[in-house]
């Protein structure tokens, strides 16, 4: 039971983070919808951050983790970044998230051949 709650907990925490990074202006409310029921249920919120924290920072990640974004789908993937890389306070380097979110879906590509 506590390892659900946790992975709950979890969820609800990556949800908070991309609801903060996300400009609430700029998503249309069927788009949250449809990112939420096709993208965002197909991915680990550990999985998430991690991406987050590769493509947004100086995060690692594992070969489970590209797994889980290669089932995504590059879509999603693209989607959810370019939401993030939006956001007003990021927007001047968009081009360096946006290159790095494509290097990530190659490495976690080539990834996915090989396990």
């Amino acid at each position: 039971m506590s390892k659900f709650s946790a992975h709950v907990s979890l969820l609800f925490i990556v949800v908070a983070l991309v609801g903060a990074f996300v400009p609430v202006f700029s998503v249309d409310e069927g788009e949250v919808k449809t990112l939420w029921d096709t993208c965002l249920v197909k991915i680990t919120p550990k999985c998430a951050l991690n991406i987050i924290a590769v493509v947004f920072g100086n995060g690692t990640l594992s070969d489970l983790c590209c797994s889980d974004l290669v089932k995504e789908g590059k879509l999603c993937h693209d989607t959810l970044i370019k939401y993030i890389a939006d956001r007003p306070s990021l927007i001047a380097h968009e081009t360096e998230y946006l290159k790095k979110r494509d290097e990530v879906w190659n490495h976690c590509v080539s990834i996915s051949k090989t396990l």
